[in-house]
């Protein structure tokens, strides 16, 4: 049992690493999510200027950034396996679990350079004041996990369509709506300082929504990486 666990995380781990060594030499998906959230937040910035937005405004903008930013990249995970097409050779070397898993680290590792980037631009472009910082993280936190969970099943599914990219935003937005909200509402809450216990009913929602996503995502991964 020891030895096939070890076998699964080494195989997922082998996947990770030729995603990430893939990326770093075309730099595809991660140009294209950069230059994206670098310019959406440029016009934010411009478009409101010094203006004082209300914490709800400023959390919204702040969630629709990294939400387009992440439709303009994290697609490309199953998309590049099906133009390269070493779709069948990772059938053969490893399992849909192992799949899976490869597939959500490099999207995750991939929303995470982009937050890295993005969230202080953000904060200083804005003028941003987080009044209960760790609060703003753990949404942060919960909802990338989220957006990384159900962006990469989707991801999995429109990889055979022919209209890959629209299909993608078209499919996520629906989905990742509940999360969006919940998150929108938690950062507010953070803008304003309320305590961490004022936004647990949030984080929960998170929480439960990325536990709900990645169980239905290992349960249909199956059929549609078989298919």
């Amino acid at each position: 049992m020891a030895t096939r666990s070890s076998n699964w995380a080494a195989k997922s781990a082998w996947l990770l690493a030729k995603d990430l060594k893939s990326e770093f030499r075309t730099r595809y998906a991660l140009n294209a999510i950069l230059m994206f959230a670098l310019t959406t937040l440029t016009v934010v910035s411009f478009s409101f200027g010094t203006s004082p937005l209300s914490s709800r405004l400023t959390s919204s903008l702040f969630w629709l950034v990294i939400f387009f930013s992440s439709m303009s990249g994290l697609a490309q995970v199953f998309v590049k396996e099906e133009e390269s097409r070493t779709v069948n050779i990772l059938r053969l070397i490893a399992t849909p679990g192992t799949v899976l898993l490869g597939k959500f680290l490099f999207n995750l590792a991939l929303l995470l350079l982009l937050e890295i980037v993005i969230v202080p631009l953000f904060i200083i472009l804005m003028n941003l004041s987080i009044l209960n910082l760790w609060l703003f993280l753990s949404v942060l936190l919960w909802g990338s996990l989220g957006l990384v969970c159900a962006t990469t099943i989707i991801a999995a599914i429109i990889s055979k369509a022919h209209v890959k990219g629209a299909l993608f935003a078209v499919l996520s937005f629906p989905i990742l709506l509940p999360l969006l909200i919940t998150a929108i509402d938690g950062t507010r809450l953070s803008l304003e300082g309320k305590a961490l216990s004022a936004g647990w009913s949030d984080l929960r929602l998170l929480i439960s929504y990325v536990v709900v996503m990645f169980t239905a995502s290992v349960l249909l991964f199956d059929f549609v990486w078989s298919e």
